[in-house]
């Protein structure tokens, strides 16, 4: 069973030398009661997955179910088992957080008293309890955003699509907002699907994730799994000219227990499984370091792995 299954996913946004192709065959599979991250940098494509998956945008090829459910031919019951939470704040910010909650399981056809008992249970939930009858607009971010969380639950689905929950909270809202998820996942057997450009948030927070760039999965499988496939420690070192680190990358490449090298003029980066020990075989070699560093590997440098680019200088690629 998977809670999602998406195979070949395309879209094409425009025509001609204009075209921008945001998804160029993209596949995934979402097992349930997981957090499951799209991970990559502004443009990526996450966006436009989450859309279609969620019924918003329709696919130009591809096909994809959700909670059982074709999202072409049965779009109205693959709603009716997801919940969706955009960017934007959904919120009326006139009303107060109990009046939003409330009116939002009216709509989804929940009886009064039922939406009412709802609407306290997820107060309580997301610490909201003390706020719930102060308008929204008034709130702090970070309350804003949990309570745009509740929203998307107040009908009890087994899917959840979280598009940037976190982007714009200050470190400590974004701690109390995933703890708060994660618990309901564990509890609940709630699949969430996330989006998100931070690193750390993937790494924490997701048991699979999904390196997506310009369109196309680059890689995939487990945070932990795909950092220990680079080989251990990261290692970075400035040489004081581009032929030291020729040299050094030569050195390097035929050393055993070294998984990837790459060289941008003197600066050097590879991973290897003891990096102390490779800093010491450059010394020995009597290639002199301008500075040095190791750390254990990242999803930076699985992305980087992957993609051939650091993440940081992926953002805002159109894709």
């Amino acid at each position: 069973m998977h809670a999602i299954l998406a195979t070949g996913l395309t879209k094409t946004y425009g025509r001609g030398a204009k075209a921008v192709h945001a998804l160029k065959g993209l596949s995934l599979q979402v097992p349930p009661g997981t957090v499951f991250a799209l991970l990559g940098p502004n443009g990526a494509g996450k966006s436009t997955t989450v859309k279609i998956l969620s019924t918003l945008s329709r696919p130009d090829g591809g096909t994809a179910e959700v909670a059982g459910h074709d999202v072409l031919r049965e779009p109205a019951a693959v709603r009716a088992k997801i919940g969706y939470v955009s960017q934007r704040p959904g919120f009326d910010p006139i009303a107060t957080g109990r009046e939003n909650l409330v009116l939002t399981a009216r709509l989804r056809g929940i009886s009064r008293r039922s939406a009412t008992r709802r609407a306290h249970d997820l107060l309580e939930t997301f610490g909201l309890s003390e706020a719930a009858d102060r308008q929204a607009g008034r709130w702090s971010g970070g309350m804003q955003r949990k309570l745009d969380v509740a929203m998307g639950l107040v009908h009890e689905p087994e899917v959840l699509f979280l598009d940037e929950p976190t982007t714009g909270l200050d470190p400590e809202a974004r701690t109390q907002l995933w703890a708060t998820v994660s618990t309901l996942t564990r509890t609940t057997g709630l699949t969430v699907v996330l989006t998100t450009h931070y690193l750390d948030e993937a790494d924490q927070m997701a048991g699979h994730l999904l390196i997506v760039d310009r369109g196309q999965v680059v890689a995939e499988g487990a945070p932990d799994a795909l950092k220990a496939d680079l080989g251990g420690d990261t290692v970075q070192v400035d040489l004081q000219s581009a032929d030291d680190g020729g040299r050094a990358a030569r050195l390097l490449e035929g050393l055993p227990g070294v998984v990837h090298v790459r060289r941008d003029g003197p600066r050097l980066r590879a991973q290897a499984r003891d990096g102390a020990g490779l800093l010491g075989s450059l010394q020995g070699a009597g290639i002199p370091l301008v500075a040095a560093s190791v750390a254990p590997a990242s999803l930076d440098d699985v992305y980087l792995r992957y993609a051939g680019r650091a993440f940081a200088s992926a953002e805002g690629v159109a894709a």
